[in-house]
């Protein structure tokens, strides 16, 4: 049995991850106490195949009772049942966002005088060792549902072994900086095919711009000394048992440098035997 325990702040999206994860083949259970937990999983142990992967949802919502979480997860592993965590985080500003729009109480706020802004402050501080402790952490600030549905699809699919999942993504700076990534490059120092009119609508998936990109003895030293560094250090996060990585390679807007360069290093890292995906943020935004 794979057994996935999903937690994580309110608003940054767990109930869509469920849906997600259904989808792709887990049986899943929202907003359980985790109490719960163990006799839930004993009993699904009798149904065979069809119970074989399962995720459950498990965060504020359950008020005091969420606080037994520690124990529930020692007895876990006291009694050799495997489990992993995903953690669903988003920016503070994007949360409160999302429970104006909403008009959605938070769990930590009801029944009580507190603003949305302290409760959630609260919320990150009462899970902050859980976020710590996780095997992935997904932040939902900057994606959409179709992209959560991709990132959560790349790392589950299949099985949820100890094999490091690295995931090589493109962000722009002006859209926010990636605040999951492992390892952060900034290639806003190389040739900007932004200010080539016949470029500029195009892409790094398109080959006159990583034509451009490349065309210079920066960018080729940059790309040569970046994939020496990477293939120093990916195994020795490997070595240290780490269930996924995240290479982030930013530039202004995502589209074109480091589109370019995150399809490079995905490649390479594919072409070494990693299982490897590659994932564009702000590839299609204006």
């Amino acid at each position: 049995m794979e057994l996935l325990i999903v937690t994580g702040m309110s608003g940054a999206g767990k109930s869509q991850a469920a849906n997600v994860l259904e989808d792709i083949g887990y049986y899943c259970v929202d907003n359980i106490p985790p109490a719960i937990i163990p006799a839930f999983v004993e009993l699904s142990s009798r149904g065979g195949d069809l119970l074989s992967k399962i995720a459950i949802v498990t965060d504020m919502r359950g008020g005091v009772l969420f606080g037994e979480i520690d124990e529930v997860l020692k007895n876990l592993r006291n009694n050799h049942i495997g489990y992993k965590i995903l953690f669903l985080d988003a920016s503070d500003d994007v949360l409160k966002r999302r429970y104006k729009e909403n008009r959605r109480k938070h769990p930590l706020a009801d029944g009580i005088d507190m603003s949305v802004t302290a409760a959630i402050a609260r919320e990150r501080e009462l899970l902050s060792k859980f976020r710590l402790l996780a095997d992935y952490v997904v932040d939902t600030s900057h994606i959409s549902i179709a992209q959560l549905k991709v990132q959560l699809s790349n790392i589950f699919c299949g099985s949820v072994s100890n094999v490091m999942k690295i995931q090589c993504r493109s962000f722009g700076f002006k859209y926010g900086s990636d605040s999951e990534a492992d390892l952060l490059i900034d290639v806003r120092c190389l040739p900007n095919p932004f200010y080539v009119e016949e470029l500029k609508t195009k892409t790094g998936l398109d080959k006159s711009v990583r034509d451009y990109v490349m065309d210079s003895d920066e960018s080729r030293e940059f790309l040569n000394r970046l994939l020496s560094f990477i293939d120093c250090s990916v195994p020795l996060y490997a070595k240290e048992g780490k269930s996924q990585l995240i290479i982030s390679i930013g530039c202004t807007g995502g589209k074109h440098r480091s589109v370019t360069f995150a399809e490079l290093v995905g490649r390479h890292l594919a072409k070494e035997n990693y299982n490897c995906s590659i994932h564009h943020r702000d590839i299609y935004k204006l």
